[in-house]
């Protein structure tokens, strides 16, 4: 039977980086400087550990927030892309489609809209709720006041 043995601490650190900083300018460069590594030592060894290149691990985190965000915002296509972390919206759509199967607006369509999952708190329904015209005395002042 064969050991299993967890990726060493330095990968890591850069696979935090990457789940942490998704959104940001974030590169394979940043993450082999955050596992002291060179670009080219750091991309074999976290291919190794993780069983995926750093690029596709970061661009898989970016989509899943993608995909998330489609489901739950009414936020356009193009500001979830911005949103999280990358900069053109043909590249995150073709991306999309190889990933998740769908189109991010396909995707989006196939998900009952975000405004049937807005909860309203029940102070604003019952607020919303009241008559407007009151009828009790206590809201009319006393005559001659």
């Amino acid at each position: 039977m064969m050991a299993f043995a967890p990726p060493a601490r330095h990968l890591l650190r850069a696979k935090d980086l990457a789940d942490a900083r998704y959104a940001e300018p974030v590169g394979v460069e940043e993450m082999a400087a955050a596992a002291g590594l060179s670009r080219a030592h750091f991309s074999r060894e976290f291919r190794r550990a993780f069983g995926e290149s750093p690029h596709s691990y970061l661009l898989t985190r970016r989509l899943e927030r993608a995909a998330a965000l489609l489901r739950n915002t009414d936020r356009s296509v193009a500001e979830i892309c911005f949103d999280v972390g990358l900069t053109s919206v043909g590249s995150f759509t073709t991306s999309f489609k190889r990933n998740l199967g769908k189109t991010p607006t396909a995707y989006r369509a196939s998900f009952p809209p975000a405004s049937a999952w807005a909860v309203v708190p029940g102070c604003v329904l019952r607020a919303n709720a009241r008559p407007r015209n009151r009828t009790f005395r206590e809201d009319n002042p006393p005559a001659g006041s």
